[in-house]
Order: structure tokens, then sequence, then C-alpha cells
């Protein structure tokens, strides 16, 4: 068997940051120095910051706010879950 190599450098990222969007909101969340070994690297591009990439819709907002919807998603999911188990559980599909 003959197996193509395959080139893989690990990504050293500076000044990284997580943008988190629940809904129409978003927080850029700084995660400052990145190290990635370069096996879990499937694609990488550059940002053009001068491009606006988000919809108009969407609202920035402080971490703390983007944390709590966060949760209030989750817990909403968790909750369409047991129902949904309880109905199957009730035969009621």
């Amino acid at each position: 068997d003959v197996y193509p190599s395959i080139f893989t450098a690990n990504v050293i990222l500076e000044g990284a940051c997580e943008r988190v969007i629940v809904g129409d909101l978003y927080c850029d969340i700084p995660l400052g120095l990145y190290v990635i070994r370069g096996e879990n690297v499937v694609l990488i591009g550059e940002l053009d910051l001068e491009k606006e990439e988000l919809p108009s819709r969407m609202n920035p907002v402080s971490e703390a706010e983007i944390k709590r919807a966060q949760k209030a998603e989750r817990e909403a999911t968790d909750l369409k879950g047991s129902m949904r188990k309880r109905m199957e559980f009730l035969d009621f599909d």
C-alpha cells in the first residue's frame, strides 16, 4: 500500500480569540497565545478585518452576557430533550 505523504506543521496563533454566537448575540473572547498541533488542523485561513463578516442583525455583547445566553440556551435544549424522553416513554411520538 502506498500512502500519500501528508505535511503537517504546528500552528501558533498570537492574539487569538473565540467568537461565541448565541442567536443574534455574539462576543469575541480573547484567548491570547494558542499553539495547535498540526495533526489537528484541517483548514486554516486569514480573515479580512476590513470586510464585515457578520449580518447586520448580530449584536455584540459582553462576555458575561454571552455566557448567560449560552446557559439559557443549554437549559432550554436540556428541557426540550427531557420532554422528548418523557413523550417517548409515554409513546406520544
